[in-house]
Order: C-alpha cells, then structure tokens, then sequence
C-alpha cells in the first residue's frame, strides 16, 4: 500500500530541526515552508548544523518531498523594473538556500502583470525563469496554479503550459496544483477526471509535482482566492477525499494550506488518511 504524503507549513522561526519534530508531531511526513518572510525581506542566515539535525529526523521518519515556499511579495511580471529585479534576486538566493535541503521543490505564484497584459507578463515570467533555473542544481521549481483574480497570470492551464513551452530548458520545472485556486478559477472539481484530463493535455501530468490541498470560502469560479478547512467550504471533503485517492495524484505529496495552527492540522491530517484509500 503506497503511503498517502501529507503535511502543511510549518513556521521556520526556530529553525529546520524544529520543523522536522513539528512534523513528526503531527504525523506529518511532507511539508512546506517560506524560504524568507512571507511578505518578504531578508532571509534567515541557515546554519549547517541545523540542517543536520533535521535530515536526520527526515530519514527516520520518512520525511520527503518538501515543498518550500516563496514569499507573496514576489511578482516576476510586475509593470515596475525595481519588482521584477527583487524577484529575481530573491530566487537567485532562494536557490543557494534550496542545496542545503537537495532534492525537494520550491514553489512559487506566477505574479500579477500589474495592467500590461497577459503576453508581456507571461513573457517576463519566462525571463526570468531562463535565469534562475540554471541555477537551481537540485531543485525542482513550480509553479502554482491561481484563482485568476484581477491581472494575475496562472488562473488557466494553458497560461502555465505557456510558461514552460518558452522556458528554454525546463526539465526542473513543473507545477503545484492548488485545490483552492483552481475551483475559484473555475475549474469543476466534481469531475476531477475531466480537470485532470485537461491538464494533461494542456500542460502534462508529468510536470505536477505537488498539491496544496485547501477547502474554498467562495462557489466555484469566484476568482477570489480565500482558504476554508477541509470539509468546512464550498469544495467538501467528499471532493477532496477523492483528490487524494485520484490516480493522478498517486505519490504526489499533499500540503495544507487552511486557516489552522499545528493541532487543526494534525487533525485535517488524520482526517484525510483515513479517507485514504491506498
């Protein structure tokens, strides 16, 4: 029976070893967390030792497939030169950090194209990508799909199939799926073999990576963009339960993303292992 890989963010205040403890108390053997300041800013200096500590707990507990996260503040497409440039001085480190913890995925939101429309944001995004990902040595990069809301790009699959069509070379870069984000684009998921029979035409079942796996506050289509707890929105656990058992989904590794503290998420763990088929 393959092993159903599910965590939520952790907070890196007290360091990567905290995190991995965080995780095995909360029968957690994935997780995510940000890279930096969620809402940006310098990052906290890594200490060798710590990552030690915490790849030892990873390997006795089958801890794998971390999911980091960068900062919202982050907009690659933005209309303003000093915001792209921040995006992509932030990655560039991002990926020095990413090598301390080889292996894993780092996600990230496409951005906004703050009003000078889809192609010329889509086209920054790729530049951007042709710089970083040269860099990103043992790293996986995704991108995340959106709910669409104002001028933000990856509220579509053909946009983020866009995205890597253009990126010159793109066999680390794939996509994170989040639940939320796509029903509040529009996309239906009580039919979850027609969505995931979509993106594999449009994008490519090979390159997702990753879901977050997040109730919605809003019906579908809403654009909106607001996290529920599983079971508690307008998606329900009868849709999310069978996310996790779809076969497209199989060994992908799930992250939570609802409006919970480490005890909330223990139990939506719980919760979705047992709705777990094998």
């Amino acid at each position: 029976m393959e092993k159903l890989r599910i965590g939520c963010h952790l907070s890196t205040s007290g360091g990567y070893a905290q995190m991995g403890n965080d995780a095995v108390s909360i029968n957690a053997n994935t997780f995510a967390f940000f890279t930096r300041n969620p809402r940006g800013g310098a990052a906290k200096e890594i200490e060798a030792e710590d990552v030690d500590k915490f790849i030892a707990i990873a390997k006795a507990n089958d801890i794998k497939n971390l999911v980091a996260h960068a900062p919202y503040t982050l907009n690659p497409c933005s209309s303003t030169d000093s915001t792209r440039e921040y995006a992509k001085e932030m990655m560039l480190d991002d990926m020095k950090r990413m090598e301390y913890t080889p292996g894993n995925y780092y996600n990230f939101h496409p951005g906004s194209h703050t009003g000078q429309g889809l192609e010329i944001g889509i086209q920054e995004i790729v530049e951007l990508l042709d710089e970083v990902l040269p860099t990103a040595k043992n790293t996986t990069v995704l991108l995340e799909t959106m709910a669409g809301k104002g001028s933000e790009v990856g509220g579509r699959f053909e946009e983020l199939a866009e995205i890597i069509r253009r990126v010159k070379n793109n066999s680390n870069l794939g996509v994170c799926m989040d639940t939320c984000h796509i029903w509040d684009a529009g996309y239906d998921l009580h039919d979850l073999d027609k969505v995931f029979h979509e993106f594999d035409d449009v994008v490519g079942l090979e390159r997702l990576k990753a879901i977050h796996i997040n109730d919605s506050k809003n019906p579908i289509g809403a654009h909106k963009d607001r996290h529920e707890k599983i079971g508690q929105g307008y998606i329900g656990l009868d849709i999310l339960s069978n996310v996790i058992n779809h076969e497209a989904t199989r060994g992908i590794p799930f992250i939570l993303e609802t409006p919970n503290e480490l005890d909330g998420y223990k139990q939506e763990i719980e919760l979705l292992r047992n709705k777990y088929k094998g």
